[in-house]
């Protein structure tokens, strides 16, 4: 498994334009709701918010990492998004943010969601890396970029 692996066409798109953190994540949830693993979209969009609230996935440098674990689904799902113009997200460093990886995976599959958590923060840690995505024009492009620069499996 890799990072694009989790990507389908439809659950990327590039210079969405959202004016809150609320939105977006709502956003990103739309955008997953028609997967065949969403077992109840509701509570997939729960789970999200709830991790969010008990502290904010805003890791620094531009890039959110919303994610959960949940009974609502039947494996790994991933949406990534860029923004128009930057959201205020509550993150670490305090900046907002335009990249947003979501992630969403069963309750027993904690150390893969760590893994992927790990390598979409290594993968975004370069800043050439981060300005070719918010160069994207299209989600083929932005798959590319993400394809590009994650280069070694992911292991199950």
């Amino acid at each position: 498994m890799n990072l694009t692996s989790l990507l389908h066409i439809g659950h990327v798109a590039v210079d969405v334009e959202v004016s809150s953190k609320e939105a977006l994540i709502d956003k990103l949830i739309e955008m997953i709701a028609d997967h065949p693993l969403i077992v109840d979209v509701g509570a997939v969009k729960k789970a999200v918010i709830e991790r969010e609230n008990m502290m904010s996935t805003g890791v620094g440098k531009g890039l959110a990492l919303p994610h959960a674990k949940t009974k609502a689904v039947g494996g790994m799902i991933g949406a990534l998004v860029t923004t128009s113009s930057p959201v205020e997200y509550g993150s670490l460093d305090n900046e907002p943010v335009r990249i947003v990886f979501l992630l969403v995976g069963k309750l027993d599959s904690k150390s893969l969601h760590v893994r992927i958590l790990s390598r979409v923060s290594r993968v975004m840690n370069s800043e050439a890396v981060r300005q070719q995505i918010l160069a994207a024009k299209t989600s083929d492009e932005l798959l590319t970029i993400i394809s590009q620069n994650d280069d070694h499996p992911i292991s199950d």
